[in-house]
């Protein structure tokens, strides 16, 4: 046998191994403040590699069990989300709290639900899964392929009225509210006590936020007002790193103070659309975000669509 043979043969096992081990991707758990853990996904797309998981979860260890915030994008991403809290605490998962209805927020919802979890989310919130519920699991299943098999889209049955409400689960305090930014029905999830802010995907962080044909500008940036007036101390963002309120307002809130604020001007004193665009292509200040070079100007031509309009 050939050195060159040899050589060869193990390069390709070699690439063999990496593939496998970016297919058996593993979310783990950071510890943020006392018994409070975020699970940081990766920032790029959904993927068979990912199973979904390219967002941020997290979860809180009480004495009689775990809360977690968003159950993952699939059957095989909540059981690994499930896998992550296992190596911190023995404590089960008996409650979810979705902040959102983008398929990664919640289609892990009927696994921990058969497992005998109260899934819970803002009453709009649990609307808008439904509505989009058939578009999700179209689409993840484009990304996943098989890998989707076995997964069922459970709307939360547990709904919360009104713009923002009180919830108490294992000895503590969570508060949501509507932030009707990225998606309809978005919503943050506030530990007061801790002081930590779950903002569901109100915040991006070291990558640029998208603007979506259903998100708002205006409502995003309100909501980023009321977020910062509660100074968290630590946020754990839709995507990226957590991150303190100094951070987000550098790569979220002047984004959306940007869009509002200038593109929103243009918009309403009817300057050309296109002129307006070119302008701003160059954020200096935004740059070195990922998925500026893709999504920046969608971005700007969506605001100026939405202030145009009012």
């Amino acid at each position: 046998m050939s050195k060159r043979f040899v050589l060869l043969m193990l390069a390709f096992l070699a690439g063999i191994t990496a593939l496998g081990a970016r297919a058996d991707f593993q979310p783990k758990a950071e510890k943020v403040v006392d018994n409070v853990y975020a699970i940081v996904g990766p920032l790029g797309q959904r993927s068979a590699e990912n199973d979904g998981l390219n967002a941020n979860f997290g979860f809180v260890v009480t004495p009689t069990g775990v809360i977690l915030i968003d159950s993952g994008a699939s059957l095989l991403g909540a059981k690994k989300i499930e896998t992550a809290i296992a190596k911190v605490t023995k404590q089960p998962v008996r409650w979810v709290v979705n902040t959102g209805s983008q398929d990664h927020r919640w289609l892990g919802n009927d696994y921990f639900a058969g497992k005998g979890a109260e899934i819970i989310a803002m009453s709009r919130t649990a609307a808008t899964q439904a509505d989009y519920a058939a578009q999700h699991m179209e689409g993840m299943t484009r990304f996943l392929g098989k890998r989707m098999q076995g997964t069922l889209p459970l709307p939360a049955p547990k709904t919360l009225a009104g713009d923002s409400a009180m919830l108490e689960r294992g000895g503590e305090t969570l508060e949501l509210a509507y932030t009707h930014a990225h998606f309809p029905g978005d919503a943050w999830v506030w530990l007061p006590r801790q002081r930590v802010m779950f903002s569901g995907d109100l915040v991006y962080i070291d990558r640029l936020m998208g603007v979506l044909p259903w998100s708002s500008v205006k409502n995003g940036q309100q909501a980023f007002k009321a977020l910062a007036a509660l100074k968290p101390a630590h946020i754990v963002p839709g995507h990226g790193r957590v991150c303190d309120l100094a951070q987000a307002q550098r790569e979220t809130g002047d984004y959306y103070d940007f869009l509002a604020d200038k593109v929103g001007a243009a918009a309403r004193a009817m300057e050309p659309l296109v002129e307006t665009l070119d302008r701003y292509a160059d954020l200096p200040a935004f740059r070195n975000l990922e998925t500026y070079e893709g999504l920046h100007r969608a971005n700007m031509n969506r605001a100026f669509t939405e202030f145009e309009s009012q």
